[in-house]
């Protein structure tokens, strides 16, 4: 009986919410919404770089010509997105790994499976990247006036369903690079030691992220192809792969049109979250 009731103890110690995965929350909360505001335009290019194939220079042209009145036009969105997803990477990560060390008694299986269902619960907000993709693409300018129209046009058109359009490459997106991720922070938290700062979380947090978004970028080209379309049948992802292959000349480098831009933004963006999370997180805790 004594056994009986300690196990029960013990498996609600693991399920019951407790404050320090609100605090984890909050700052991630936090950190995004300084992000988003900054590393919007960067983004806007990139994505008119893998929409239209094109190099860096005319993507920057095309958006100069639409006017500064539309640069931020889509914004929306990735705030309400980015803000609850890192709430949500980071609160369940840390919950989840802590969790599930305690019942696996296994620190890398813990790691392993906390990363995906942080990685699932994130693309739980992926009808907001959907808009987004829509109020960003050229064509859909006349089309759509703004989030929540763009919202009530593919709810009454074609329900929800279509607001998860592309919800495969996303799911692989964000568990694996949220295990690349929070692997390499953890090792960069040991190598740094004592001398963590402000600083240091902005350099290591910076060269982690860019290096995770760069390997699973192909992951957002398969994924913008698939919700730029409205209606109609879902592709299935392999079937996206081999089209864009084969449309753009049978060349693998061209899954990473806009790279290089896109591992600029997520070095300044991923800087700035790491720095400021863990900057939070030393206030809050």
């Amino acid at each position: 009986m004594n056994n009986v009731t300690s196990q029960k103890l013990s498996l609600y110690s693991v399920l019951k919410i407790r404050r320090d995965d609100f605090n984890e929350f909050i700052c991630g909360w936090g950190a995004a919404v300084i992000n988003v505001t900054v590393t919007f335009p960067i983004n806007k290019i990139i994505f008119r770089q893998i929409l239209e194939g094109v190099p860096m220079r005319a993507a920057i042209g095309q958006i100069s010509q639409e006017g500064i009145q539309l640069l931020y036009r889509g914004i929306l969105p990735p705030l309400c997105q980015k803000t609850l997803s890192l709430s949500l990477m980071f609160s369940t990560y840390e919950g989840c790994k802590q969790r599930l060390c305690l019942l696996t008694k296994n620190d890398v299986l813990a790691k392993v499976l906390a990363a995906n269902i942080a990685g699932t619960i994130e693309a739980v907000l992926m009808p907001l990247e959907r808009v987004q993709t829509l109020l960003q693409d050229w064509r859909y300018h006349d089309k759509f006036k703004n989030t929540s129209h763009t919202f009530r046009y593919l709810l009454t058109n074609y329900g929800i369903s279509e607001c998860y359009r592309g919800m495969v490459p996303i799911i692989y997106r964000n568990g694996l690079s949220n295990l690349m991720f929070f692997t390499l922070r953890d090792q960069s938290k040991v190598l740094i030691g004592e001398q963590d700062s402000l600083l240091t979380n902005f350099i290591s947090g910076a060269f982690i992220g860019g290096f995770t978004s760069t390997v699973f970028y192909p992951m957002n080209v398969i994924k913008i192809h698939m919700q730029t379309k409205i209606g109609g049948d879902f592709e299935k992802f392999h079937v996206v792969i081999r089209e864009l292959y084969v449309s753009r000349d049978r060349s693998l480098s061209s899954f990473y049109k806009g790279v290089h831009l896109n591992y600029m933004r997520s070095f300044i963006s991923w800087g700035v979250i790491n720095a400021s999370y863990d900057f939070l997180k030393s206030i809050i805790f």
